[in-house]
């Protein structure tokens, strides 16, 4: 894939950064380098490799689940700023 000019203006664009005309060659160039170097991964031959999440042998590690007695509510509850109806009430931070 190919890297142009016009593609690293609008990426730019995009993340708000503005570019100088010698600094859009610089990095038009860099990245087109960087994508060529990437797409060298395409002509690996992987047909015989299993997907793996890890470069190691690994499995997660986690302890059994185990049923314990919970705090009573009014000692969860009881430092909470704001409470409402046995709740935490906390501010709306999304606005409609």
């Amino acid at each position: 894939m190919a890297i142009n000019r016009d593609t690293v203006k609008y990426t730019a664009n995009l993340a708000r950064i503005e570019l100088s005309d010698k600094e859009l060659e610089h990095f038009t160039g860099q990245l087109d380098r960087i994508l060529a170097y990437v797409d060298k991964l395409n002509t690996l031959n992987v047909s015989d490799l299993e997907p793996t999440s890890h470069v190691l042998d690994m499995k997660n590690v986690y302890r059994d689940d185990v049923v314990k007695k919970s705090l009573p509510v009014a000692d969860v509850i009881k430092n909470a700023p704001s409470k409402e109806n046995n709740l935490f009430k906390v501010p709306k931070i999304i606005e409609t």
